[in-house]
């Protein structure tokens, strides 16, 4: 947990510098295991209307939307998680 700890500081300073295997075990670690369509990597996601995140690399990197998207995806989770623990 403390590299993914680690890796969701360095997404938030500088989504622009984020490698794409980094990103992709955050969203394996939040929203389980991917379903791979050729270059692009899609998690579903656990609640409706935007039901995935779509991933995909820009040569080692990753694409500094799709860091957001990422992180907002994750912060939605963490408030679900939250509401339900109440």
């Amino acid at each position: 947990m403390a590299d993914i700890s680690r890796t969701l500081a360095q997404m938030r300073q500088s989504p622009k510098n984020v490698r794409f295997s980094d990103l992709r075990k955050v969203c394996e670690h939040y929203f389980g295991p991917a379903r791979q369509h050729a270059s692009h990597v899609i998690f579903k996601m656990p609640w409706k209307g935007d039901p995935r995140i779509n991933i995909q690399s820009k040569g080692s990197k990753a694409k500094p939307y799709q860091v957001n998207q990422v992180l907002n995806a994750i912060k939605k989770l963490e408030k679900l998680k939250a509401g339900e623990r109440q």
